[in-house]
């Protein structure tokens, strides 16, 4: 992980997946803020998740506000996180 001053902003401004990640059938929501931050939504519960992500090439990391960390990859333009596949949501 990059310690630089701004390194992050500019990793996190610059990459291509910011933005609303949904399963298909709508019950998991992950925005993607472009300030390197996330709101995962799940069903009714809104803000169900709250943490810092970053992005390097195709690969995601995850860091809860509570501790939990998880992974995720971009394929062909769909997030595979934690055995769930999220679409971008146009």
């Amino acid at each position: 992980m990059n310690n630089e001053p701004n390194a992050f902003a500019t990793i996190q401004q610059s990459h291509p997946y910011a933005g609303m990640w949904v399963t298909a059938d709508g019950y998991v929501r992950h925005n993607l803020l472009s300030n390197g931050r996330y709101d995962e939504a799940r069903g009714r519960r809104e803000s169900a998740y709250q943490g810092r992500y970053e992005v390097r090439g195709n690969h995601i990391d995850y860091w809860d506000d509570t501790g939990f960390t998880a992974d995720g990859d971009f394929i062909d333009d769909v997030l595979h996180h934690g055995g769930m596949i999220l679409y971008r949501q146009k």
